[in-house]
């Protein structure tokens, strides 16, 4: 059987697995969307550690997708695929369990390493087996789909769960959906592309440390200031190790990351506008949840809705999308794609913290999300059309992880900015507000410490300042800790939409300039030289 018609045969069974792969991952990642204000207030969580639920899942996602990409590449994808759903169970299951945040940012880590694999095998398989650019770029447009799709049903149903009180429940739904997809992936073909390719131990090591080491400082840094010692060190480590790791892909013979395929302008541009656009589009999802959810108190089935404006354009457009990607050239749809995004951040940054109405948010949240539907699947189609057949593991890696650092970077950042401005006001006019209060001491000192240690989300999602046994029973928060804490938080986080906004502008910028005069770029070399294998 030639090799051909093995990938006729197994075409359609290969891109439901695919598709089905990337809706499970995009359900484990999206699913903290609507739930930050359910686990602030059953854990009690300070601004940093309720970023770090969203951030545990994205530093091992980020950190590893080029290194599954490689193993898919040597020892075949579909095994590997099916692991991902595996190591998703398991995360879930964790995460059901916690008890502790601590222990749910443990699930979150085990969930995260089944979306390194998730993300860009699935992408790599749907690659090998489409027999033209053409082909390919449909593929791409229904896997970006139902990427949206897992984005859009997630937090709805998360929103729904915690309503009924019972959030713990839409993780047994990732559960099943995920052994759903093993039993699917086993229709898949196999395919491998291992020419070139072997395992980077150093390039691995030097990036995922660098890359960790960065998050880490830009995470806990909002809460324990940037000028700290261990702050300064985490950011002087990171940008040594990623150093290191440019040193050690130019030098080495079989590199994790071949830097060369930047030297294409059309898909350094758009690499950049990856990271700097999908840092937008997350930043302002994130800000949404926080704002709405634990500032608010709004019910977490609301957020749903409002992610079901963001993500359900990209799943209702993908004809649309499919046909933009192989007959409009890039430039254009990038660019309004990016400017959409940017309509959205700054749109969102002039609502006011006192008006409870979540309404408001529909009209620039589906702005986001036709910008997200334009340029979510351009940016994959760009990627893996500009490079041959056989670097198409690379190439789906390299996309993903440009997307997903965006990614996990847009709730880091954002949480960073919001995090800092909002905890700087509460430090300033703490004294005042404490003077307004009428507590007396031991009282102010506790809810002065509070303050200090918790900071602005601690206060405002507090009902009462605790007291110190029997004698010092709890007694109401005071309205003028609450409305400075309120305040402080609402302020901070229409600072982030408008950093979001800006950014997305600056994307779109990059892309209508940077993609002036380029053509796209299709593979040149034979689109038969990855080496399939007959699904069994």
């Amino acid at each position: 059987m030639t090799q051909i018609a093995v990938r006729k045969q197994g075409y359609t069974a290969t891109v439901v697995a695919g598709c089905f792969a990337v809706l499970l991952a995009q359900v484990a990642y999206s699913l903290p969307g609507a739930l930050n204000g359910t686990f602030q207030q059953e854990f009690q969580t300070t601004g940093a550690q309720l970023t770090w639920v969203t951030a545990a899942f994205a530093i091992p996602m980020v950190v590893l997708e080029l290194t599954t990409g490689v193993i898919g590449d040597l020892f075949g994808r579909k095994r590997l695929l099916q692991a991902g759903a595996v190591a998703t169970v398991a995360g879930s299951l964790i995460c059901y369990l916690a008890g502790t945040v601590q222990v749910l940012w443990a699930g979150q880590v085990v969930a995260g390493l089944g979306a390194a694999i998730l993300y860009p095998i699935s992408l790599a398989m749907l690659a090998a087996v489409s027999p033209t650019p053409e082909a390919r770029s449909r593929a791409i447009a229904v896997w970006a789909g139902f990427l949206s799709i897992g984005a859009a049903v997630s937090p709805l149903l998360g929103g729904w769960l915690a309503q009924q009180g019972h959030w713990r429940t839409s993780y047994l739904v990732v559960i099943a959906a995920a052994v759903v997809s093993i039993a699917v992936t086993q229709f898949a073909a196999d395919s491998a592309a291992p020419e070139g390719r072997k395992l980077d131990v150093p390039g691995q090591l030097t990036l995922a440390l660098g890359l960790i080491a960065i998050l880490f400082g830009a995470t806990q840094g909002s809460e324990a200031g940037f000028g700290r010692p261990e702050i300064i060190g985490a950011f002087v480590a990171g940008v040594v190790l990623l150093g290191a790791f440019v040193v050690i892909e130019l030098r080495t013979a079989v590199p994790l990351l071949n830097l060369k395929i930047f030297a294409n302008r059309a898909y350094a541009v758009v690499a950049i506008a990856t990271v700097v656009g999908m840092f937008a589009f997350l930043a302002i999802c994130y800000s949404l949840s926080i704002r709405i959810g634990a500032v608010q108190h709004q019910s977490a089935l609301k957020i749903g809705v409002l992610f079901l404006f963001i993500q359900g354009p990209a799943f209702l457009l993908a004809p649309v999308v499919s046909y933009l990607i192989r007959n409009v050239a890039p430039r254009w749809v990038l660019t309004t794609g990016f400017a959409l995004i940017a309509v959205s951040g700054i749109w969102s940054s002039t609502f006011d913290i006192d008006d409870p109405s979540w309404t408001v948010f529909i009209a620039p949240m589906l702005a986001l999300g036709i910008g997200f539907a334009l340029t979510v699947g351009s940016i994959t189609a760009v990627a893996i059309n500009t490079v041959p057949l056989r670097l198409a593991g690379m190439a789906s890696a390299t996309t993903n992880l440009l997307r997903d650092f965006g990614f996990a970077l847009g709730p880091v950042l954002i949480a960073a900015i919001a995090v800092s401005r909002a905890n700087g006001r509460m430090t300033d006019e703490l004294g005042t507000a404490l003077g307004e209060s009428g507590l007396r001491p031991p009282y102010t000192d506790i809810a002065g410490g509070i303050a200090h240690e918790g900071g602005a989300m601690a206060i405002n999602s507090m009902p009462v300042v605790p007291g110190a046994g029997p004698q010092l029973p709890p007694v109401p928060m005071p309205a003028s800790l609450h409305t400075l804490a309120f305040e402080s938080l609402g302020s901070a986080y229409s600072l982030a939409f408008l950093v979001a906004g800006l950014c997305g502008a600056a994307a779109a910028v990059l892309t209508l300039v940077g993609l002036l005069g380029s053509r796209d770029a299709d593979a040149e070399e034979p689109l038969v030289d990855a080496e399939l294998v007959p699904a069994e």
